[in-house]
């Protein structure tokens, strides 16, 4: 499990990340909501290890080093600081990334059968540029997860490329929910989705917990019968 208590990155002149406290646990995906990018990436590369906090907890299965968070994290999609280059084709960006692998969990992984096994033949000669949104987040979050010792999945602001959350939340929902890995899934996003009910924070303050349909009701029910007073 994930988890975050107060952490702060500060800035030159505003914070890079205020405060911030969340958890997130292995076959959850947590959506972490900001207006600022560069706040949604500050937090991303923290929660990666990739960022050290100026103040606050952070913890991974209960370990507080940064070693072990960063060897089981994966960033996805950064901006600025790992989103593919516009000029790469998809199967030059999945050479590169595989080498990017250590070599001892590597294995013989090459682009070509690798692009294969996981059905992006169709995409293989594209740039990354032209990527369907749907198809990059599948190709980016397929890529983080070819080392074996991914368990924490950080996507960074996924809802950038699209106004339509069909195109990577169920992709998101998917990775979290497998029974097969059962991952901690983070993503960073300007703006939770409508109607979502999952596990949810807010950059800058504490932890919100999920609600379901009857506790919304129960919620708005009462806000009504304080209206009436």
């Amino acid at each position: 499990m994930l988890s975050v208590q107060q952490l702060h990155v500060k800035g030159r002149r505003d914070d890079l990340l205020p405060p911030t406290s969340l958890q997130a646990k292995r076959g959850d995906l947590l959506l972490v909501s900001g207006n600022r990018q560069d706040q949604r990436t500050a937090l991303a590369l923290t929660l990666t290890g990739r960022m050290k906090p100026s103040d606050g907890h952070i913890s991974w299965d209960g370990r507080v080093k940064i070693k072990p968070l960063r060897l089981a994290s994966g960033l996805v999609d950064s901006p600025g600081v790992n989103e593919p280059e516009q000029h790469l084709s998809v199967r030059d960006l999945v050479t590169e990334d595989l080498a990017l692998i250590p070599r001892r969990y590597r294995g013989a992984l090459l682009s070509k059968p690798w692009l294969k096994i996981n059905r992006f033949e169709d995409i293989a000669e594209l740039w990354t540029e032209q990527l369907p949104p749907e198809r990059r987040t599948e190709l980016l979050t397929a890529l983080a997860l070819a080392n074996p010792y991914t368990d924490l999945l950080v996507i960074d602001s996924p809802d950038r490329h699209t106004a339509d959350v069909a195109d990577w939340l169920p992709r998101l929902e998917k990775l979290a929910y497998d029974g097969g890995r059962p991952l901690a899934v983070v993503a960073t996003v300007a703006a939770l989705p409508d109607n979502w009910t999952g596990p949810a924070a807010v950059i800058g303050n504490s932890i919100h917990h999920p609600r379901s349909a009857g506790s919304h009701a129960a919620e708005e029910s009462r806000l009504e019968t304080e209206d009436a007073k």
